[in-house]
């Protein structure tokens, strides 16, 4: 992936290493004991591979690569070199090739859809560096100039989790980010004492008092996060007819959330869990993604309607999931 249709002002060039100096791979070597010329040593390219396609020459000399071995797999064209000390195998992922050329790591929403977070669509690269960094190259990707929460390992081209929520927190909007959080809380990634412990900014710290681990998906907490000043009880993933909905309003109205490929199968369950609920004295409301994101007046409407004509009540005699 190439981020260089823009240009970053910071952006910098690598200097170029001076005359006589060893690379950072033969001081290892040396320093290992391991001899230049010696043919031998581990394959760079099962090594690379190990490391995710990409490496500083440091990772590859600890792992038992020589500078023979990485010099004929260069020249074979089994490995690449993307610029000093950083080395790829040729079909290695863009992202993380394009990131070990500006010397950045992918941080943000980036990192986020990387963890299989939730994530909005079409979100443009988002990188991280130290405020003080210089980038090796112009970029198009936005680059967040924030210090690390948690320190960076150097021979690392993706930002820990952590860093990359704290940052995502100031990037996104509240209720995007609050997503993305409790996406993360809902597959075990985030600890929330650690984060209460970390100095984190303010952005970071408002949404780490809202979030909850309840949300199966990213659209629930933003329609639940939409909803709040309505000062209603919404409660998320209740159990009611033999399946979970994704909100309950008060005791009777369901919010149902479709994602991006509610199709066929899918489809067919949910209408017949609907008309149970329906049964059972439920009001249903189902909506979809490009209503939430491209058309919330309408479904805030449909929402209001319905509790202005009392349907989030139990009525009498209905009954209980």
């Amino acid at each position: 992936m190439d981020f260089s249709d823009a240009v970053v002002r910071r952006a910098g060039r690598p200097q170029a290493q001076r005359g006589g100096e060893l690379s950072p791979l033969a001081v290892l070597e040396r320093s290992a004991g391991v001899s230049r010329s010696e043919p031998g040593g581990m394959d760079p390219v099962v090594v690379l591979t190990g490391l995710g396609g990409v490496a500083r020459a440091q990772s590859l000399a600890r792992r038992g690569v020589t500078r023979h071995a990485l010099r004929r797999a260069l020249a074979a064209g089994a490995v690449e070199r993307i610029r000093p000390g950083w080395f790829c195998v040729p079909d290695v992922d863009p992202e993380l090739r394009a990131a070990a050329e500006l010397g950045v790591v992918l941080s943000c929403v980036t990192l986020a859809r990387r963890r299989g977070l939730w994530s909005e669509r079409a979100q443009a690269v988002h990188v991280a560096a130290e405020p003080h960094a210089r980038l090796m190259r112009e970029t198009a990707a936005r680059v967040h100039w924030a210090a690390a929460l948690v320190p960076r390992d150097p021979t690392m081209i993706e930002d820990s989790l952590v860093n990359a929520l704290a940052i995502l927190a100031a990037c996104q909007p509240y209720e995007h980010a609050l997503a993305v959080w409790e996406s993360a809380l809902s597959q075990g990634l985030l600890d929330l004492d650690v984060m209460r412990r970390l100095p984190l900014g303010p952005d970071a710290r408002r949404v780490l008092a809202d979030a909850r681990p309840f949300a199966d998906a990213g659209t629930e907490t933003v329609v639940m996060s939409r909803l709040r000043w309505m000062c209603l009880p919404m409660r998320r993933q209740v159990w009611i007819a033999g399946r979970r909905v994704d909100l309950l309003i008060g005791e009777r109205l369901v919010v149902q959330v479709d994602g991006g490929h509610h199709v066929d199968a899918q489809r067919l369950a949910d209408n017949e869990h609907d008309a149970r609920l329906t049964l059972m004295g439920y009001h249903v409301i189902r909506i979809g993604y490009r209503q939430i994101f491209e058309d919330w007046v309408t479904v805030q409407d449909l929402i209001a309607t319905a509790i202005a004509q009392g349907l989030h009540r139990a009525r009498p005699g209905a009954a209980r999931g």
